[in-house]
Order: C-alpha cells, then sequence, then structure tokens
C-alpha cells in the first residue's frame, strides 16, 4: 500500500482493529466517530459497530429514519459480525497481525471473499455515515474551502463535478458505491462494485477515498423504491464538506 493510502487510513481514524461499539447519538456520538481509530479502541480484538454522529431521523427529508435504523443497526451490523467469524475462521498466510483495515486492503486479492465483501462493508459505512450531517434548514449544501478549491480546479465549477459523481452512482449495475478520490494527488471520479473501495489493492479504481455514496438498493428503498437517481439527488443535500476537507487535508 503506497503512503497516500496508509495516511488516508491513519488520517480518516480508520487504521486501527478495532472500532467504538454504541448506538448512541448527538454530539457524544460525533466525536466518537471522529477518533475512529485514533483512540485505538479494541474491543477484545474484534471490530464493532461505529457510533452515529446523529440521529437516525437527522437527515430527513432527505434520508428517512427507518431505513438509517436498519441501514445501520442491520446492515453495517451483519458486515461487522461477519468480519470477525471470517477473521476468526481464517488459516492463511497471507494477512499479517494485525487484522487492520491497512493489511486487510492490501492483499485483500488473496484473501477469502468473506472477509473483502465483509472489510469493505465495515470500511465502506463507517467513512461513509462521517461524510454526511443533519441539513434542518435545507439549504443546498454545497462545498468550501479546499473542497471547493480542487473541485473547481479539477472540473471547473461544482454543477459539473456533482453531474460527474452522479453519472458515476447512477451507471453503476446493480449494487456498489460511487466515489470521488485522489490518485496522485488528482481529484478523480469512479464506482465499485458491491463492497469494493479504492483502498483494496485490486479494486476497478485505486486511490485515497474523499467522498463515497452507498448506492445499494437497501440505502434508499423503502423510501424512494427503485428511484436512484432522487435518492442521489436529495443525498447532496447532506453530504459534510466539512469532513470531506478533512480528508483532503
Amino acid at each position: 500500500m503506497d503512503n497516500s493510502r496508509r495516511n488516508f487510513l491513519r488520517n480518516a481514524g480508520l487504521f486501527s482493529l478495532g472500532t467504538l461499539a454504541s448506538s448512541a447519538v448527538g454530539n457524544e456520538g460525533l466525536n466518537k466517530l471522529d477518533q475512529l481509530g485514533k483512540l485505538a479502541a479494541i474491543d477484545g480484538g474484534k471490530y464493532t459497530l461505529p457510533v452515529l454522529p446523529y440521529a437516525y431521523n437527522a437527515l430527513e427529508p432527505f434520508i428517512d429514519k427507518q431505513t438509517m435504523e436498519i441501514h445501520h443497526t442491520k446492515h453495517h451490523q451483519a458486515y461487522v459480525d461477519n468480519l470477525n467469524k471470517a477473521l476468526e475462521s481464517y488459516t492463511g498466510k497471507d494477512l499479517e497481525s494485525p487484522h487492520s483495515f491497512e493489511n486487510i486492503f492490501k492483499v485483500v486479492s488473496k484473501l477469502p471473499a468473506a472477509i473483502r465483501n465483509n472489510a469493505g462493508g465495515h470500511y465502506n459505512h463507517s467513512l461513509f455515515w462521517s461524510l454526511m450531517k443533519a441539513n434542518p434548514e435545507g439549504y443546498k449544501s454545497i462545498p468550501e474551502g479546499k473542497s471547493a478549491e480542487l473541485i473547481n480546479k479539477t472540473f471547473g465549477s461544482f454543477e459539473a463535478f456533482q453531474k460527474q459523481f452522479t453519472d458515476a452512482a447512477l451507471k453503476r449495475f446493480g449494487s456498489g458505491w460511487a466515489w470521488a478520490y485522489l490518485e496522485s494527488g488528482v481529484l478523480k471520479i469512479g464506482s465499485t462494485a458491491n463492497q469494493d473501495n479504492p483502498l483494496m489493492n485490486n479494486a476497478e479504481i485505486q486511490g485515497k477515498p474523499v467522498l463515497a455514496l452507498d448506492v445499494w438498493e437497501h440505502a434508499y428503498y423503502l423510501k424512494y423504491q427503485n428511484k436512484r437517481a432522487d435518492y442521489i439527488n436529495n443525498w447532496w443535500n447532506v453530504v459534510n464538506w466539512n469532513k470531506v476537507n478533512d480528508l483532503l487535508a
């Protein structure tokens, strides 16, 4: 794994073996999620479900409470549980100890599918939650600071960036993720299938993630049914550009 990916995992707080286990929300949850990995919290050597930085209904009307609660406590929890089981049963020689995201992703092509899928699911969702925030006033969420500067430099405008990212999310066939990521310092947009991400050593795209969108149907089906485009359009209202700036720093 190159230095940019290693530094991202460390700075994004997703470097350690464990994450903080809780279903609490609010300021305490926000603080804990921001410190994922930095606290190196390990629960008996197992991965744990991270705290959400907001209440389940905080992203309404753009993402509904029921979807958020099921997505976090059922889907994400399942990735955590299944990852722990897969690591416990792993007897191969390719994965170094500790079984951190960094060590998993740099040799993921040699690992069982159960580790790849569930490590990706756990990592991707942990990042995804942190990249959203409440927008009770319903104002248009637009990038500022470092993210705005890099987007304008690379794409010419936020609107051009937004369109290309939306297209990547819409055109991902079946289940997967849309990403904005840095490759050798250049901001790019792409997508991956299933629970893959740009940090994996043999993913479709390679780089340092700075923005992620879950386009699995379970992320939007209860509110939007099969209307992925409506989900994506509304998701832009809850993007946490401050977190994007942190990842770009």
